[in-house]
């Protein structure tokens, strides 16, 4: 596994060039956009911006790979219990009924379930590559200052940057104690039972919340020793001017924005519904 898995990772590309405010400002109205809606064309163009927008990152695959296969088991999950929980879902919400195949007392395969399922599957995949995009081109206290930039408290910014910049630390301190505890004899590996594995897993999980707390008490304890929070402003060393490219990301996303909301106004609903 990387050890610096969801950290920043440092590239040239246009998208690091972006300040941080620009990136959240673009997050949250790509976010509005895919949220919004449920038709399989905005779904599908987002995606495939998406992939675009990683291209240009210059982020490669294999840095974020276990990441993503960990996305899709857990998204693969919500997927069979949508239907567990509601194998109709598709037909309360599109009002026909196609049945593919009868499986099992109340299970029936419909095409407006298929359908259905489609659409979270790619509100998922349009969404989870900006938010890993987001994370992964954001240097830490650079976002802070922008969001101070913004009009946010520089205490409550200050809080995410820590958040940002102590995930590397706690993926580190989980590989040297699964390491420590597999010396000792516990073995996690694939060769024991997955029970097994699972209770074996406790023995890090306890160490790492302990590290976590000290590590916790120390950043608290060496702030305010430095007057944290004593003045109602601060200035920034990474703090960045808002620039050309900045705007006209923004513009663009804000474009994006309306256009999904043209959608939904276009359908009557936020879903398409090809069976009509």
């Amino acid at each position: 596994m990387n050890t610096e898995m969801l950290s920043y990772i440092k590239k040239d590309s246009p998208i690091h060039k972006l300040t941080g405010a620009t990136k959240l400002i673009c997050f949250l109205l790509w976010t509005i956009a895919a949220m919004i809606t449920y038709d399989t064309r905005v779904l599908l163009g987002l995606f495939l911006l998406g992939i675009v927008a990683f291209k240009v990152s210059k982020i490669e695959f294999k840095e974020i790979s276990f990441v993503l296969y960990f996305i899709l088991f857990f998204l693969f999950l919500n997927t069979i219990m949508i239907f567990v929980f509601s194998p109709l879902e598709g037909v309360n919400i599109y009002g026909t009924r196609h049945d593919i195949i009868h499986l099992v007392g109340p299970y029936v395969l419909t095409k407006e379930q298929l359908f259905y399922e489609l659409n979270v599957i790619l509100k998922y995949f349009a969404t989870i590559p900006m938010a890993l995009l987001f994370i992964l081109t954001t240097e830490p206290s650079e976002f802070a200052a922008s969001l101070n930039k913004l009009g946010i408290n520089y205490k409550a910014a200050y809080t995410v940057s820590i958040a940002l910049r102590y995930i590397p630390d706690v993926q580190r301190d989980y590989k040297d104690i699964s390491f420590a505890q597999q010396a000792r004899g516990i073995d996690l590996s694939k060769n024991e039972k997955i029970l097994k594995r699972i209770k074996n897993s406790s023995a890090i999980l306890m160490p790492l919340i302990f590290s976590s707390l000290e590590r916790i008490d120390k950043i608290s304890l060496a702030m305010e020793l430095r007057a944290f929070g004593n003045n109602k402003k601060r200035t920034w060393y990474t703090r960045r001017k808002f620039e050309k490219q900045d705007y006209i990301s923004i513009l663009i996303m804000i474009i994006i924005a309306l256009i999904s909301i043209f959608m939904v106004k276009i359908n009557g609903s936020r879903f398409f519904n090809p069976f009509i």
